[in-house]
């Protein structure tokens, strides 16, 4: 009797085991992932993310557009990322639509962004200049591409999270000044209360206007053998710069990508199949740089700076992946909400103001910038009245994500993280689109660069009403 009731327990104890295992892989994980190259075909091309023309003619490094696909039976969602300083809505939808029906996913579950390297073609239409058509559609095919490539190499996979703390590199660039550290903006007003990259060295500093967010959050996706497919990272800093004229560079995102690659795989390994795909994300870092303002470090040669910064991300990533635990399968969930703004508008005063800069034939006779300023005053002045920007929340395991199509402050970014159901959780900017920067009211109030009409272009309540929708997005992808 006594047997009989060992071996009952032993086979029900069996028999429950399986039906949790059947359970935990009830929706077991695949991934994929792909790089296209969207380095220009055409050459000249006039670069992006400056106040005057740039042209170059060759290139530094490859631009990339490079892509993630993540799908667990009842989801299919993907995170793409291109070399890119900032891309307008009317492209990221147009490759979206074209994805779609090719990658088995419908257009909302798909998150694009640029990196916001300055050393990148341009994509978006200003008032008096066109982004080369041929070059909008390479992007364009290179986003699909980089997609299609990824849903085709879909296999079972395992993913798991990290995080990580980089705090040498982030600077807030704004800073309240001593008594003459404030500059006429470019619309000659002296209203400012804040400075934006200002004079390094301690003499005329206050101190910054604003945090930082040192935190690095990272996805991490490999074979159940344990061999990776994909590495998402995200980080608040701008570009770093310090890449010579004449060619396009993807900035310190690409070198972060091809030294995550070198750590993880030795030469011999780096031409298996499918390749690896490392991804580094801007987080929330509209006033955020890596310039030590208190601190300035000696000037230093091209690319030098980049690789540094890559390098240091790359190895505090890597101490962190050790400790990341793995699922073979994890909850997915997406959801999209398009919000509509107002533009800023100029007064009939302004107006008049920027004609009368433009018509000014010695620009030696004007505040700096002034004519590009006037330019952007009379483009919103001319601007329809509202934007509709797409705003999207995105689970993967415990991790929540954000997007965001400005180049958004940090404090933003992390009110947001602190907000979150999901833990960890990051913003990824520049994300669907470009409005210009994305201040808080608080810090409108203060001025600077990123408040000046033209460098922001929607409504001074835009941070918090795109606040509320992103919560209530994330309250409903975390149930």
């Amino acid at each position: 009797m006594h047997r009989r009731i060992a071996m009952t327990l032993i086979i029900l104890g069996l028999v429950a085991s399986g039906t949790f295992a059947l359970a935990a892989e009830e929706h077991p994980l695949r991934a994929g992932a792909a790089t296209a190259d969207i380095t220009p075909q055409q050459w000249p091309v006039e670069l992006i993310g400056s106040f005057s023309k740039r042209l170059a003619g060759h290139a530094w490094d490859r631009l990339n557009a490079r892509a993630v696909v993540l799908d667990n039976v009842e989801t299919r969602l993907a995170f793409v990322t291109v070399d890119s300083c900032l891309v307008p809505r009317t492209l990221f939808d147009e490759a979206k639509r074209r994805a779609a029906e090719l990658c088995g996913m419908p257009a909302d579950h798909i998150l694009t962004a640029a990196t916001h390297t300055h050393s990148a073609p341009r994509v978006k239409n200003g008032r008096n200049v066109e982004a080369p058509a041929h070059y909008v559609e390479q992007m364009t095919r290179g986003i699909v591409s980089a997609l299609q490539q990824a849903t085709d190499n879909l296999a079972p996979a395992e993913l798991g999270w990290g995080t990580c703390q980089v705090p040498e590199e982030v600077h807030n660039r704004r800073w309240f000044m001593k008594e003459g550290g404030i500059i006429p903006n470019p619309f000659g007003e002296t209203t400012d209360i804040v400075r934006m990259n200002p004079p390094r060295g301690r003499g005329l500093l206050d101190r910054p206007a604003g945090p930082t967010d040192p935190e690095v959050v990272f996805l991490s996706v490999r074979t159940h053998e344990g061999r990776p497919i994909a590495l998402l990272a995200n980080y608040s800093l701008h570009y770093v710069g310090g890449v010579p004229g004449g060619g396009v560079s993807s900035d310190y995102f690409g070198e972060f990508a091809d030294q995550l690659a070198a750590k993880l795989f030795p030469d011999e390994q780096r031409d298996t199949l499918p390749p690896f795909v490392g991804i580094l994300s801007n987080g929330t870092s509209g006033d955020v740089n890596n310039i030590n303002f208190t601190n300035p470090q000696p000037r230093a040669k091209p690319f030098v700076r980049i690789r540094e910064v890559a390098s240091r991300l790359v190895e505090r990533v890597f101490e962190a992946m050790p400790a990341v635990k793995y699922k073979r399968s994890v909850p997915l969930s997406m959801a999209q909400q398009e919000l509509t703004l107002k533009v800023r508008k100029p007064t009939p005063d302004q107006v008049a103001r920027a004609n009368q800069f433009l018509a000014e034939p010695d620009e030696k006779n004007l505040p700096m910038r002034a004519k590009a300023y006037a330019d952007r005053t009379l483009a919103l002045h001319e601007h329809p009245g509202t934007e509709a920007i797409v705003l999207q929340a995105v689970r993967v395991g415990d991790v929540g994500v954000t997007s965001i199509p400005c180049e958004v402050f940090t404090e933003i970014g992390l009110r947001l993280k602190k907000q979150s159901s999901l833990q960890p959780s990051f913003t990824m900017e520049l994300a669907n689109g470009h409005y210009g920067y994305l201040p808080t009211p608080r810090q409108h109030e203060l001025g600077g660069y990123e408040t000046w009409m033209g460098t922001n272009n929607l409504e001074i309540e835009a941070s918090d009403k795109i606040e509320a929708v992103l919560r209530e997005l994330m309250q409903k992808v975390a149930k």
